[in-house]
Formats: structure tokens, sequence, C-alpha cells
């Protein structure tokens, strides 16, 4: 098997090659993302398209897109996990990152063994359009979460956050008073042990953020374990199993090229690493 280690550092430049956003919002810029994909989905055993069903706003039709990539089985249930990108629409790096991520698997599937990867780089699709952190409705869609929301878009990721049962939750975001990665912790005990080898992995290409406190919370060593209400999170029932969820900051006035880099190696680092430690219970 593959391990990360072998992964070359991919090039980005076809992750970031979309055309600039129209003067209005349009869903072109979003379908522009993900074409290349989504010719590779109908040629692709592995490789899955499946977009949220349109939504309606200023008189044009928008949607999530949704990638599933099977990794080769390992024996038994498969792991899966939900990766989420762009819930601020001028966070275009998660985004590419995980386009990234995912031709990277296509080239290297057995770095997904074991996995089912449910990706969804632009959860918040009109924002990116546009290039602006909240809605174009105005709504700062990663705090409407598990609120009663009646946005479509979250409506719609609530529905997968509850049925597809994940084993764990990644999302990816840039933020531009950061000064390195970081990353907020949730969920069980072990989020932990899975964040520290993703910062290891970015700190190829960016440095870790050391402050004591982050984004106005207390953080040790790149890690907070305090998060913003209503963020994109696991259902407040209880589920079974628990998820683990890490939320991966990058710092946006670092190159993108870099940022890109950085959370496509965390992102394998977090898989290699969820992997071994189940491997590790199993053995105990």
């Amino acid at each position: 098997m593959s391990t990360l280690l072998e992964v070359p550092v991919k090039t980005w430049a076809r992750a970031t090659q979309a055309p600039s956003p129209p003067r209005a919002p349009s869903p072109e810029v979003i379908r522009a993302l993900e074409a290349p994909l989504v010719e590779k989905a109908r040629r692709s055993s592995r490789l899955r398209y499946m977009p949220s069903p349109n939504f309606r706003w200023d008189a044009r039709d928008y949607f999530v897109p949704h990638f599933v990539f099977n990794g080769p089985p390992s024996g038994g249930d498969f792991l899966r996990l939900g990766l989420f990108g762009a819930i601020h629409g001028d966070e275009p790096e998660g985004a590419w990152s995980l386009i990234a991520l995912l031709e990277t698997l296509l080239e290297n599937p057995a770095l997904a063994t074991g996995y089912q990867l449910h990706v969804y780089p632009v959860c918040n699709p009109t924002g990116f359009a546009q290039k602006r952190r909240t809605s174009s409705s105005g709504v700062d869609l990663n705090r409407a979460f598990w609120k009663d929301s009646t946005i479509p878009e979250v409506w719609w990721l609530e529905h997968e956050l509850i049925t597809r049962r994940f084993h764990g939750l990644v999302s990816l975001h840039s933020d531009d008073t950061a000064e390195g990665a970081y990353a907020y912790v949730r969920g069980p005990v072990f989020s932990e042990t899975l964040a520290r080898p993703a910062l290891t992995a970015a700190a190829r290409f960016l440095p870790h953020d050391t402050r004591n406190v982050i984004d106005g919370f207390q953080a040790r060593n790149g890690l907070v374990q305090e998060c913003f209400e209503g963020v994109l999170s696991a259902p407040p029932s209880e589920l079974e199993p628990t998820p683990f969820e890490i939320i991966f900051e990058t710092p946006q006035t670092a190159p993108a090229g870099l940022q890109v880099q950085a959370g496509q190696h965390a992102l394998l680092a977090i898989l290699e690493a969820y992997r071994g430690f189940l491997g590790y219970q199993a053995g105990i």
C-alpha cells in the first residue's frame, strides 16, 4: 500500500483554473470548478457524482456539488468520512484542496483503502460565485446549522449529516487573521490524535499558528477545542458511531498554492492516522 510520504506534491493549478466570477452570481462558476471531475466520474468505477437538488436564487438554479470516492476494500465495512469546503464563499482554498485530493486519489486509490469519502467542495455556492463570506441572502451559513434553518444549502447538508452516519467530519477553512495552520477538534477524544498528524503534514508547506489564543479561543500547539455555535458539525442527537470532527484552517494570507498543498496533505494524513488508530484499537 502506498503511504503518505510516497505522495508527490501535487500540481494544484488545474484545481484553480476556474474562470473569475461574472458580475452577477452564477452557478457556472461552480460548474467550471467541478467539470473535470464530473467527466472523470463518468468513466471511473470509484468516483460518483451526486450533487444536491437545485435551489433557486435570483432566477438561477444553484446546487451543492457532491462526489463519492470508494477506495479499495480492506476486509470490513467502509469508513465513511464527510469532507467539506467553502462553507464561507470567500475561502476557495478549501474547495481547491478537495478537488486536488480527489485528483490524487484517482491516480493512487490505495491511499483511501477502506474508506468511502463524501466530498462537498462548495457548500456555499452563491457566496462562492460572488467571492463573499455569506450566502447571497446575507447569511453566514457556518452559524446556521442545527437551528431549524430553512436555507436550502444548510437543510440539505444537515440531511446528509444525519443520513450518511459519518465516522468523521473534516471541514477546510482559510483564516485571514491566522499566523499559520491550526485546527479545531471536536467529538471523541481521539480527534486530537488525528489533528496532530494533519498539522505535521501541513508543516511541509505552512507553519503552525503557535498563539495561545486563536480566533478568540484558547489554543495549544495549534489545536483549539472550543468553537462557535452553528458551525457545520455532527447532528446534536446521539449517533452511532460518534464522529470525530476536525476544522482545519490555513492562513489565507499565505500563497494559495501552499494552502492547497497543506490542505490536501493534511487530509491524507488524517486518513492514514485514523486507519492506524483503528488498527491499533483492534489489536488491543
